[in-house]
Order: C-alpha cells, then sequence, then structure tokens
C-alpha cells in the first residue's frame, strides 16, 4: 500500500485564495519599503554553515538547520570526534552549508562581499524564506517569511525614528486596529549588567530576559540562577520590573539607578532622543512603549531594540529589530553601524485571517470567465477573452462546452467576479451578456461597450 503523501511539521502549502492574501500582505510592506528608500536585494536559500554558526548565540545555533554533506565529501566525516563524545564538531564536519536562519546575517555577508559596489549608508529590504528547527507549534513554524529592511554604513539614530515609523506605517495600512511597539536600547541592558556586577554575563541575562513572555519572571529568575547570577543581581534586576508611568518617567527613574555607568547612561541618551522625536513627528495607530526588560535574544544587537505585538491576539511578537553596530566585522568589515527591522510575515498573517481584516477583493479570483456554448460561440469568446487581456483583465474561457451547471459550478469554485455568456443570438446580436456572480444581476452589451467597459476596468483596477 502506497504511503500517503506529506509535508514536513512546521511547513506548509499555499491554496490560490492563502495565495491571493499572501500577496496583498507582500504588496502592502514592499510599498512602504520602498516609499521609505530602502532597494531590494536577495541572497540564497543557504549559506556557508562558517557565516552563520556563532552568530545567534547559543540556542540560535541550535535551530540552524544544516544541509548534509554529499558524495565524496562525506568520507571526510570526523569520526574521531564522534568517538569522543565532540557533535558540534563531528556535525559541522558532516555539514559545509546550512539553510539560512534570518535575512540578517546573509546581509551583513553580502554587504562585505559587495563593498566596493555598495553606497553608503546603504538602504535595503528583502522578502524571504528562512528556515528554523524549532517546535512547531500556532504562530511559529519552521519554515517562514520575513520581510526585512536595513539601514547600514551610518549611526544616525534618524534611521531608528525611521523604522518605528515604518513600522506604524506598514501595521495601519494592513488596518491591524491596535498595536505596540516595545522599545529598549541593549546599551542599558549593558549598563544593567555592569551595576549589578554581572557584566561578564551579559549574554546569560539577556537571553532569559527574553524568555519572560514565555516562563514569567519566576522563570526569568530560576534561569538566572543557573546561569550563576548572583541573588543579589537578580534582586536589583527584578525592581525593574515595576517600573512605572510614561517613557520618560520610566527612564527618569533608570537614570539613578544606571548613573555610576557610562554605557548604560548613554543607552538612555539615545532612547531619549528616538522617543522624541517619535512623538514630535506623531504616530498614526502605535502606542510606543519604553520596556525594560526587552532584550531580543540574538548576540549581534547593540544599540535600540524593537518588538511589535498585535494587541488583543495571542501571537506573540510580530515583528522585531535592533541596531548592530559591528555586524560586517565578523567578516572583516570593522566600524560599518547597521540598524533593520524585521516583519514576521506568516505571524502578520495569522492576526489578519482571526481579526477578519484581509479586503474582499483579495478573496476575489479570475474577473472574467466566458461561458463556452460551443464550436462557433468559442471561436468568438475566444477573440473577445485575447483582446481583454491586451487591456489587462485578467480573464479565460472554459475550454469546452459542458453543462452549463458544471461550467458554473467552475466559476463558483475560482469565485469569478463576472460570467460572460456568449450563445447563438448573442452572437448574432452581437452582444454579451454579463452576469455579477455575488448579486446574480445581469446586463447585456454591444461587443464595442463591452470591451470599454472591460478596459476601464483593468485601468481601475490595475494602476
Amino acid at each position: 500500500m502506497s504511503q500517503k503523501p506529506a509535508i514536513p511539521k512546521g511547513t506548509r502549502d499555499f491554496m490560490p485564495l492563502e495565495m491571493a492574501r499572501r500577496n496583498y500582505l507582500f504588496d502592502t510592506i514592499r510599498k512602504a519599503f520602498k516609499k521609505y528608500g530602502f532597494a531590494p536585494i536577495e541572497t540564497p536559500s543557504f549559506e556557508k554553515s562558517s557565516t552563520l554558526m556563532g552568530k545567534y548565540g547559543e540556542e540560535g545555533d541550535r535551530l540552524i538547520f544544516r544541509i548534509l554533506n554529499s558524495g565524496e565529501k562525506l568520507k571526510k566525516a570526523d569520526l574521531a570526534a564522534l568517538d569522543e563524545g565532540k557533535l558540534a564538531r563531528f556535525a559541522t564536519s558532516l555539514s559545509e552549508k546550512a539553510l539560512r536562519y534570518d535575512l540578517t546575517v546573509p546581509f551583513a555577508r553580502f554587504v562585505v562581499q559587495h563593498q566596493s559596489e555598495l553606497s553608503f549608508p546603504f538602504k535595503r529590504y528583502q522578502i524571504q524564506a528562512v528556515w528554523r528547527a524549532d517546535r512547531p507549534q500556532h504562530g511559529r513554524y519552521q519554515e517562514f517569511y520575513q520581510c526585512d529592511a536595513d539601514v547600514v554604513g551610518s549611526d544616525s539614530l534618524m534611521y531608528e525614528v525611521e523604522l518605528i515609523h515604518l513600522f506604524d506605517e506598514v501595521l495601519s495600512e494592513l488596518r491591524i486596529p491596535s498595536f505596540t511597539i516595545k522599545v529598549n536600547n541593549r546599551k542599558i541592558l549593558s549598563g544593567i549588567a555592569e551595576i549589578t556586577g554581572e557584566g561578564e554575563r551579559l549574554i546569560a541575562m539577556t537571553v532569559a530576559l527574553d524568555k519572560l513572555d514565555k516562563i514569567g519572571r519566576d522563570g526569568v529568575e530560576k534561569e538566572m540562577r543557573e546561569k550563576g547570577i548572583s541573588e543579589q543581581a537578580i534582586q536589583a534586576i527584578g525592581s525593574l520590573f515595576e517600573l512605572e508611568g510614561s517613557p520618560v518617567e520610566q527612564l527618569g527613574q533608570l537614570k539613578s539607578f544606571l548613573a555610576e555607568s557610562e554605557i548604560g547612561m548613554k543607552g538612555i541618551e539615545e532612547l531619549e532622543y528616538v522617543l522624541g522625536e517619535v512623538q514630535d513627528l506623531g504616530l498614526r495607530k502605535a502606542e510606543l512603549v519604553f520596556d525594560v526588560t526587552l532584550a531580543r535574544g540574538l548576540n549581534y544587537y547593540t544599540g535600540a531594540i524593537f518588538e511589535v505585538e498585535a494587541n488583543g491576539v495571542k501571537m506573540g511578537s510580530i515583528c522585531g529589530g535592533g541596531r548592530y553596530d559591528d555586524l560586517t566585522g565578523l567578516f572583516g568589515l570593522k566600524g560599518v553601524s547597521g540598524v533593520g527591522i524585521s516583519f514576521g510575515a506568516d505571524r502578520i498573517y495569522d492576526v489578519l485571517t482571526e481579526l477578519k481584516l484581509f479586503p474582499e477583493e483579495t478573496d476575489l479570483g479570475l474577473s472574467v470567465l466566458f461561458l463556452n456554448f460551443g464550436e462557433k460561440e468559442e471561436r468568438q469568446a475566444f477573440r473577445l477573452v485575447h483582446e481583454l487581456r491586451t487591456y489587462g483583465v485578467d480573464t479565460e474561457l472554459y475550454p469546452k462546452a459542458a453543462k452549463i451547471q458544471k461550467q458554473m459550478k467552475y466559476a463558483n469554485d475560482r469565485k469569478v467576479r463576472w460570467v460572460a455568456l456568449l450563445g447563438e443570438s448573442e452572437m448574432e446580436a452581437g452582444q454579451v451578456v454579463l452576469k455579477e456572480m455575488s448579486s446574480g444581476e445581469q446586463h447585456v452589451y454591444g461587443w464595442e461597450e463591452f470591451k470599454k467597459m472591460m478596459k476601464k476596468y483593468a485601468e481601475e483596477n490595475h494602476r
């Protein structure tokens, strides 16, 4: 008995309706990226393992999909490492390539490799799939799309302000009714680690804090203890969970805590500028909040960090990002600051689906379907189909003179907007009967009038 075909867990097939909605989502994001001056690039779906490994922290490295070497290269496997129990070294010997974990590290590699061809500051956007060997669950997939916008070659805080407005622009255009943009600065977290005497355990602290929404405060404190962070430091950090008031007021409270930390005070200064500029310019819908516990687990962030949540939806963050001052330095190009954000397209799609926010027009399929009444009628209908296509109207002719009931079922299945009827009597009169499927209304048009109407429809709907 043959096995029923299936796809791996954490991946999905997309039907035509889903693709129409996804294209609407991608087109909305792409339009905003272009408006803000970002240029498109693409990078390969897989990179050298050495490009990716060690850039995301210990937990991130475990989620990278490795690609097994093939052919003669398999003979290079380090069996001694396997015998010695050194599994990481053994895995590396089996795999020289890996699927990309995100778009940011490959972008850093891209900048270094093509630096002589780029003008700085370089603003790029990228909409492509990424892969993570995470446990599949609602809103979390092993294959998913990221929509990134990054600026490299400038340390201007103007770009942080711009990217916050880009979040606001895209999510407002997608009609998400309420969403929160959380901001923090990794320099502030470095200052907290310094003041509490845990400067050498900054990564352990931020990794634990990054799990706050998953394991709660008690879980975060437990993990910090397990990582060797002192009880005194944990208590001091815990007091910061209770900051109250507006972002400006919270930063004021934090200043006294970080007064002796130069890097911490620098983080506050940067954040005050960003928050002040955003407040002066105003936002369309977003609520902007300061969250001192926001950490973003990725090790390469060095300045501002962002995370966005849709309010009233159990989804977690739908967007994120931050500044990375020397990510290109990992590939030999020092002193190139960058900042970027990422829209989690799949999570945003799920939010739009749950809240029923996709426009009705995304659910429409074919604009016009000509029914087939026989050989003579088919010939004339096919000529009208051809002419409508030259106007930009998506249209087709049913391929044979089947029963009308069968052809109409096909029209319903394809979510056709109009059905065009061109039978023997219409042929003799030089007319077309046009039926609107949503209302059932029918109108009779002469061929020239019909073509003129369809041309106008194309111009109005495909600008």
